[in-house]
């Protein structure tokens, strides 16, 4: 079934490969693979010779040896990130063979982060990023969807099962594997087990600001270790994390960022696990717009010295263009939102709930809109 859901990006994926080398992150088993190899179904390409994967041994002992295959068409290099001279190898495939070889990158982790040595990429590959299944890119905005999306998750394997037990199941081995094995991969790490302890522990703490303070008490570490920590979950794409909003005009606080899982099954709290949700898709629409339109988009989050919080801003080139609140159910308007709203008329605002069927306007100019309704806008 997972083939039928064609990706947001693949078109513009299979676009970019006549031009230069592209780059695919995102989190592990989010569907790079799937992508991968169907690109190459799509051009009657071997994957058994033109599917390399850093993981299998004898694949391994290839992309060590620069050996790869002498006809011309595309080559998939997977989680060749953990190799260390991976830069080296995929510039001299580039250089030497760029007019007949289209060579396509992917990685469970930030693979602008794991660049290890040897002279620059730059300006030899388009990056992209791919996420779980958002309401757009599944083409069912529909309330049922947003439901099942809460229910099982958004990774390919946890939706398509459609079962609650799969998915507990799916998340604990996710997230065992993230720091059993990923982390120890990348990353000279000792404290593993502190680490796994952290992991287990962040998704109760999703929807406020981060305390990296507590979090040191609560394990007994130094802050640098769990800030170090944090960062390196963040590259492997277990989490994200979101910064504040700060305008002189809303005496806004600057302090800690919120941060984000995107496994949001984690969250056991019902209006955490919504707002999770949400973020998600924010965040996953304003990769695509970096990625394939070039755009300067970003997501934040409001908060100020009188505890007003919003829980979404999105920004283009540093100014605010829309401010987005989530709510289970209450079609009351959040005073915070109606706050932010006054002092940037010119900006939308949306509070977005797990409501069917719901979609109004305000006196205020303030848009109360369903989830399935409001986040089929954001692919």
């Amino acid at each position: 079934m997972q083939g039928f859901i064609k990706r947001t990006i693949t078109k513009y994926v299979q676009q970019d490969l006549q031009k230069k080398m592209v780059f695919i992150g995102g989190p592990r088993q989010s569907g790079k693979t799937t992508l991968a190899t169907q690109l190459l179904d799509a051009l009657g390409l071997d994957q058994k010779r033109r599917y390399l994967n850093w993981d299998a041994p004898r694949d391994r002992e290839d992309i060590i040896k620069e050996q790869f295959p002498a006809e011309s068409g595309l080559l998939v290099l997977d989680e060749v990130h953990k190799y260390k001279r991976w830069r080296q190898v995929v510039k001299g495939l580039f250089d030497k063979r760029k007019d007949e070889i289209q060579v396509l990158v992917t990685g469970s982790a930030r693979l602008d982060h794991y660049r290890r040595g040897g002279d620059s990429l730059q300006g030899r590959y388009f990056f992209y990023r791919l996420f779980p299944f958002t309401l757009a890119e599944l083409g069912s905005p529909a309330h049922s969807t947003v439901t099942e999306l809460l229910q099982y998750g958004g990774f390919p394997e946890q939706f398509l099962q459609a079962s609650q037990r799969e998915s507990r199941r799916w998340s604990r081995d996710y997230r065992t594997r993230i720091v059993r094995e990923d982390l120890r991969d990348l990353e000279r790490i000792q404290e593993i087990d502190t680490i796994e302890q952290m992991v287990l522990r962040l998704p109760e703490l999703v929807g406020s600001p981060l305390s990296l303070n507590a979090l040191r008490e609560d394990l007994q570490v130094s802050h640098q270790s769990v800030s170090r920590w944090v960062s390196m979950l963040e590259n492997l794409y277990l989490l994200f994390r979101i910064y504040p909003f700060g305008s002189p005009k809303v005496r806004a606080v600057k302090k800690e960022a919120k941060h984000y899982h995107w496994d949001w099954t984690l969250i056991k709290e019902d209006g955490a696990r919504f707002e999770n949700l949400v973020g998600c898709h924010l965040m996953k629409w304003s990769c695509f717009q970096q990625d394939v339109e070039g755009r300067e988009v970003e997501i934040r989050y409001f908060r100020d010295v009188d505890k007003r919080e919003v829980d979404f801003v999105i920004l283009e080139e540093g100014t605010p263009v829309h401010f987005i609140e989530c709510k289970t159910s209450r079609e009351q308007v959040s005073p915070s939102l109606v706050y932010l709203k006054k002092r940037f008329p010119e900006v939308k605002a949306t509070q977005v709930l797990l409501k069917k069927d719901t979609d109004l306007l305000t006196k205020d100019d303030i848009r109360i809109s369903s989830a399935h309704i409001f986040l089929k806008d954001f692919a």
